[in-house]
């Protein structure tokens, strides 16, 4: 117990105190000596890497060829530096999700299983002193107060960490709700708790902002942190109007912990954690997916990783005046990117998800809940729940609305189909715009 606890308080020191980069060119050679560094080690430990980037120099790491989650999977033994195979990981991790036990190890090694939104669902391993460094790393970033004062941090997510509860203690205490059990009956667990921090799903959040403003539960919090799903604007602004403050983010996934927001609510990269590139999907419109490289983790490496999210840069500099990287907004996945057809040209023309929230959300104020679904490429469905009974007139000016989105795209808008909100919490994430062809 004590060496995890001074690897948590190490790490969390030397990530809040420890890294102050007065310019970005600064952190930039920062970052290119902890790259080379790691790639070292990489190359030694990892079989698969070795192959891999045997055509390469250390120096060239940034045009090293990217890899993804289908070769990381199919390769996973040859991946790994600590010879867990994939059967032992996935009997590991489908007898966690089964059980609701997630103590379980295999080799000593942590087993984790994403949610697969893309519906490919991927394994990753941790060490213990993987996960110690990051955790405090995640509190230098997100605490509120110091990491030596109080607080009671409830954790709203799909799987727990037996990493949180093993940490608690008079001072850090943190409770899991599981998001499999419905959230009726976690009301009041959470009203008893009284937690300081709140940490879920915006989809979540929202339930419990509506639940705040009702008298429902009456929580007293200094921070409420949307994870695991898009922050909607929608849901954003309800959240922020329940419980009276800004909105923080934490963008995390499979591969890496990749940004954090900052005092002004702004999503910043974690620069001093993972170096991300840019693949620039339309530069004009500052928007990418990212090429992760992580230079703290060695059980599974994540060199120049791949993801299909859309990141939205922020236009101008946050006020905080942080070097790293701001982020205006996650807008979800390439897959959920909608094609709508060109009106002179035989082609497509690619609408981004922000288009479509921006779209259906500014039609009307009266819009409580949505979700639009492209079906094929002449066919929408829209999913929608309003606050009164005029659902005709809301559903017009939306598709107003979206008409004058096509206007200004030149392109054609589908057919929209129009039916009843459909969406309860649990297992699967909310995605409020998704593609669900091709």
């Amino acid at each position: 117990m004590l060496k995890r606890l001074l690897h948590v308080v190490a790490q969390y020191l030397k990530t809040k105190y420890g890294r102050r980069f007065r310019t970005r060119k600064e952190l930039e050679r920062w970052q290119e000596q902890k790259v080379e560094k790691h790639v070292t080690w990489v190359l030694a430990h990892s079989p698969f890497y070795q192959e891999w980037l045997k055509d390469y120099s250390i120096k060239d790491w940034r045009q090293f060829p990217i890899i993804n989650k289908q070769i990381m999977m199919d390769q996973f033994l040859q991946f790994n530096t600590v010879g867990v195979t994939k059967e032992e990981a996935f009997s590991l991790a489908f007898q966690s999700e089964e059980t609701r036990d997630f103590s379980g190890k295999t080799q000593g090694i942590s087993v984790g299983l994403s949610s697969g939104t893309s519906g490919n669902r991927g394994l990753f391993l941790v060490r213990d002193e993987e996960s110690w460094q990051w955790v405090g790393a995640m509190l230098a970033k997100v605490l509120p107060n110091s990491i030596f004062g109080k607080c009671r941090i409830a954790l709203f997510l799909r799987a727990n960490n037996n990493l949180y509860t093993s940490l608690t203690s008079n001072r850090i205490h943190f409770q899991f709700f599981d998001l499999l059990t419905p959230l009726k009956e976690h009301v009041s667990k959470i009203q008893e708790y009284q937690p300081t921090i709140l940490v879920a799903p915006p989809s979540v959040l929202r339930m419990l902002a509506k639940m705040q403003m009702e008298q429902k539960v009456n929580l007293h919090l200094q921070k409420v942190i949307s994870v695991a799903e898009v922050l909607d604007p929608l849901d954003e602004q309800l959240i922020s109007k329940g419980f009276g403050q800004i909105v923080h983010q934490i963008y995390q996934c499979t591969e890496g912990f990749l940004a954090t927001t900052c005092s002004h609510g702004t999503l910043h990269l974690n620069e001093d954690l993972v170096v991300i590139q840019k693949k620039y999907l339309d530069r004009q419109k500052r928007k990418f997916s990212p090429i992760i490289t992580d230079f703290c983790r060695t059980s599974q490496p994540i060199i120049r990783y791949g993801l299909d999210d859309i990141l939205t840069e922020r236009a101008e500099p946050c006020p905080c005046g942080s070097v790293y990287t701001a982020i205006e907004q996650i807008e979800g996945r390439c897959d959920d990117l909608f094609y709508f057809p060109h009106r002179t040209e035989q082609q497509n023309v690619t609408i981004y998800p922000d288009f479509i929230r921006r779209a259906v959300i500014s039609a009307d104020s009266r819009i409580e809940e949505y979700r639009v679904l492209q079906l094929a490429d002449d066919e929408l469905v829209i999913q929608l729940k309003v606050s009164d009974s005029n659902k005709l007139e809301v559903q017009q000016l939306i598709e107003e609305s979206m008409k004058a989105l096509c206007d200004q795209l030149e392109c054609i808008l589908p057919k929209i189909r129009w039916s009843e909100y459909e969406w309860q919490t649990g297992a699967k994430k909310l995605r409020r715009v998704e593609r669900m062809y091709g």
